[in-house]
């Protein structure tokens, strides 16, 4: 095969496979990264069809680094200096007092465990210390944790890794000195290395943000560039820290994210959007092209040491090394259990491994070979473990939010907060927000949940992912206001799961009509717009839950004409709204509950699950 046969063949394996694999997970709910690591050793050692090193060559280790700084730059602009005050004494115990805990206990543990003579094991120590965010952040967009213990392990990855990496790569330069000069060469050479390249990488991320802030602010940058500007600029500052030190430049493309973050520059939250978009390409291409890179000859290599000492860094080195750490702090008994368990490592231990072992070896350190292979039956291990555990050990210590589909409706009058309370007393979990605590004030007194903000506002914004909602409904009196909720909160949602109420349309135009972008789907019916259903309300008009059995079903499918059916609750699948934009017409079963406004005086065919009236 030529070499451009080569290069289509990667192109086709790894982000076809790994679109694929996220496909699957996303479709099946299962841990991505799990997949794309199966699917990785199953082309690469087991069938020997893929090797991206020898395809690549010598730029494979160069687009390595450089995904990483993007994932790592992507990562920096989802921590809020907010987020830090609110679980600032957690985040600081898990990255400055937990990070030489670990390396400590990793480093002894690989030594009389994994029989690594001393200079590998302490390589092996500094490079476990990573929680790697390739890993950590695709399992929480999954997993609806409590804010708090999210930004517990968003922080501590993001931030370690970074650390992790410089920690290595100064390990490894201490260890490759010669004997004899090791504490004068320490002092005189690594020590103030370390200190530049760390002011360098610090001050290249905050000074190109404050630049870009600059150039965006005075309108001196076209809308079209934006998005590319700031990833080449994630780049570039990557390649200016990497140039004293290995492992500085992801400092320096995390302090450009986390600055950008935090200088609250206009548009910032659609490059967010857009990154998280090619991060998700990234980390499937780069799972795949590492794991499908290991040698047959290093997978061969685990022996029971390193298995052993695999066992210990999951079982007793992470628990203890955060429980050491986490010791007077405000962290709840739960919350140590569960962030002591949750380590998954990723892409940078991978990377950082694949270089400082070969570089060990050829150094002649004694057992230097073992590095590499103890460090990816840890990742393997990790994934594993962690991915597959995360979500039943968080609802089993109760740090979940809820598993069950949940509702959002934002505007508050009286036919919404019986929709609301109806829904709720049928056991759906139901958020109403609103601007208006008066509006609000009768829905909290039937137990709904409220929020009184503006859900355009970053205030409002992070009040919504404490309670999260699976489905949106805008059903403000204002259509404008409604499409702008929907369109602004489609990416966070999907844009299959906004709805509004009918801003007054007789039937759908998608030509002619108010675009598909700037609204979400049409609640009910197009002729259901607010005033039908103010007006409606007026007269007597209530919501309530029918449940339908096999006795019922055909009457209240014959009496669906009289009634106004906006949702479906679906036993043990969730919700289903109810648009005359879906392609499918929802044909209701024995089980189903349906949620329908009904004319006054009139008496459910089946069993009242829930029915609210406020007169």
């Amino acid at each position: 095969m030529t070499d451009a046969g080569l290069l289509y063949a990667l192109v086709f394996l790894v982000l076809g496979g790994g679109m694929a694999a996220q496909w699957v997970a996303w479709r099946f709910r299962l841990p991505a990264i799990v997949l794309l690591f199966g699917l990785g050793l199953l082309m690469g050692p087991g069938l020997g069809v893929l090797h991206p090193a020898r395809e690549l060559g010598p730029i494979y280790h160069t687009v390595v680094s450089l995904a990483v700084a993007l994932i790592v730059f992507e990562g920096g602009l989802a921590l809020d200096f907010r987020q830090l005050r609110e679980a600032g004494e957690g985040v600081i115990r898990l990255t400055l007092v937990a990070l030489p805990v670990s390396w400590a206990l990793g480093s002894a543990a690989a030594h009389y465990i994994g029989r690594l003579a001393w200079g590998p094991a302490i390589l092996f120590g500094a490079i476990i210390v990573v929680t790697g965010p390739t890993v950590v952040l695709p399992l929480l967009r999954h997993t609806k944790l409590r804010p708090r213990v999210a930004a517990f392990l968003r922080w501590e990855a993001i931030i370690n890794d970074p650390l992790g990496a410089i920690l290595a790569a100064l390990v490894l330069e201490v260890l490759l000195l010669k004997s004899g000069q090791d504490s004068v060469l320490f002092y005189m050479e690594i020590l103030p290395k370390l200190l530049i390249s760390g002011a360098v990488a610090v001050a290249s991320g905050i000074g190109a943000s404050w630049g870009m802030k600059k150039l965006f602010e005075h309108d001196l940058m076209p809308e079209t560039m934006k998005s590319p500007v700031l990833i080449a600029m994630s780049l570039v500052v990557y390649a200016i820290g990497s140039l004293g030190l290995e492992g500085a430049g992801l400092m320096a493309a995390t302090v450009f994210g986390m600055a950008l973050a935090n200088m609250k520059i206009p548009g910032i939250s659609e490059l967010s959007r857009f990154k998280e978009s090619i991060v998700v390409l990234i980390v499937s291409g780069l799972f795949i092209m590492l794991t499908a890179d290991l040698h047959r000859e290093v997978l061969a290599g685990l022996s029971w040491p390193i298995l052993a000492l695999t066992g210990a860094v999951v079982f007793l080195v992470r628990p203890l090394s955060i429980f050491i750490s986490t010791l007077g702090s405000s962290l709840s008994r739960r919350e140590r259990l569960f962030v002591g368990w949750i380590a998954p490592r990723g892409i940078v231990a991978a990377a950082v491994a694949g270089v400082s072992g070969i570089r060990l070896v050829e150094a002649g350190y004694e057992g230097a070979e073992k590095v590499m292979p103890a460090v990816f039956a840890l990742i393997a291990a990790t994934m594993l473990l962690h991915g597959f555990s995360l979500a039943p050990v968080a609802r089993r210590l109760k740090l979940t939010l809820s598993d069950v589909p949940a509702l959002g409706i934002v505007g508050a009058c009286n036919w919404s907060v019986d929709l609301a309370v109806a829904v709720r007393e049928a056991g759906t979990p139901v958020t109403l927000a609103d601007t208006s605590p008066l509006l609000l004030e009768r829905a909290q007194r039937a137990g709904v949940a409220v929020l009184c903000v503006e859900v355009l506002s970053q205030a409002g914004a992070e009040s919504l992912e404490e309670l999260p909602a699976d489905y949106l409904l805008a059903v403000t009196p204002d259509a404008i206001y409604n499409g702008m909720v929907c369109a602004h909160l489609a990416p966070h949602y999907g844009r299959a799961r906004v709805y509004q109420v009918s801003p007054g349309i007789a039937r759908l135009d998608l030509y002619h009509g108010l675009s598909r972008d700037a609204r979400g789907k049409v609640l009910g019916q197009p002729a259901w717009n607010y005033t039908l259903l103010e007006t409606l309300e007026q007269q007597g008009w209530r919501f309530r839950v029918l449940e339908i059995t096999a006795e019922n079903l055909e009457q209240i499918t014959q009496a669906d004409g009289n009634r106004l059916v906006l949702l479906t609750l679906k036993a043990g699948s969730g919700i289903v709204v109810h648009s005359a934009e879906d392609p499918v017409t929802i044909v209701p079963v024995p089980g189903d509950r349906l949620v329908a406004m009904v004319p006054p005086g009139e008496v459910p065919a089946g069993p009242e699950v829930a029915a609210y009236t406020n007169r």
